[in-house]
């Protein structure tokens, strides 16, 4: 692969939004969804991806959650590629990681999330 491949939940309307919404931050990347990428040939846990967006590196690895998020910010721009790599700091990333978690539980209630973006019953 030449770009990475961001995947969405095609079933969560916060996720798609959110999907629209990434590529307006100038980063090089392609996208899909869960639902249409072939996640075993992609190397994608079809589990996690459900629970954390997955993206997929040109190298072929993997990333999920607030680490895909700040891998795809690596591909942008000056301040983008700032923020990706602040993101894995030793210092911000346990509140990335936590702000993340909190978006993903809460989707279900934030723009564009309907009542199919809950995960509380795929945990």
């Amino acid at each position: 692969m030449e770009r990475g491949l961001m995947l969405n939940d095609a079933d969560c309307g916060f996720c798609m939004r959110t999907g629209r919404l990434v590529p307006r931050l100038g980063v090089d990347i392609d996208a899909s969804t869960i639902q249409e990428a072939d996640l075993t040939a992609l190397g994608v846990d079809p589990a996690r991806a459900v629970l954390e967006m997955p993206y997929v590196r040109p190298d072929g690895v993997v990333d999920y959650g607030h680490r895909a998020f700040a891998s795809i910010l690596r591909t942008g721009p000056l301040p983008a590629r700032a923020a990706g790599w602040l993101m894995t700091t030793r210092v911000v990333e346990p509140v990335a990681i936590r702000a993340y978690r909190w978006v993903a539980l809460n989707r279900h209630r934030l723009p564009g999330g309907t009542a199919a973006c809950s995960l509380e019953d795929r945990l």
